[in-house]
């Protein structure tokens, strides 16, 4: 994990607003929006590296209300499209959705079947921004 938070720090675009790292407290505030505790993995990603801009996939970010990766905005969209309602989006990718589990794997949501991908899973949110992410 460690790694990988570096190279994602080593990899941040510069941009002309920077995006901010979330407080403990505001996570808990969008689990109460969004009905659903955030996995412990994706929380981890949140509060240390929601902030870095890289490559063509954008994540879910926490701070800014007003941002198309704003999470509860992500969610909500996705579970209206038929994205299970247990699991909590990570990356929105033309329709379809990566997503936390419980656990902390992440699943493909495919929006043309509607259905999770048979093939692609992560063990964690760590695998997914090395394996994926990263090689946008």
């Amino acid at each position: 994990m460690e790694e990988v938070i570096e190279q994602l720090r080593e990899l941040n675009e510069p941009v002309p607003v920077p995006l901010e790292l979330p407080e403990e407290e505001l996570l808990v505030e969008i689990e109460e929006q969004i009905l659903i505790n955030l996995p412990f993995e994706l929380r981890e990603f949140l509060l240390k590296v929601s902030d870095v801009v890289y490559g063509r996939l954008e994540p879910v970010t926490a701070t800014d209300p007003q941002s198309h990766t704003y999470l509860p905005e992500v969610a909500a969209v996705a579970w209206s499209l038929g994205v299970p309602r247990e699991l909590v989006p990570i990356c929105e990718d033309h329709g379809n959705y990566y997503c936390v589990e419980q656990d902390g794997s992440v699943v493909l949501w495919e929006g043309d079947s509607g259905e999770l991908s048979e093939e692609e899973s992560w063990d964690s949110v760590w695998h997914w921004v090395r394996d994926v992410w990263l090689e946008s």
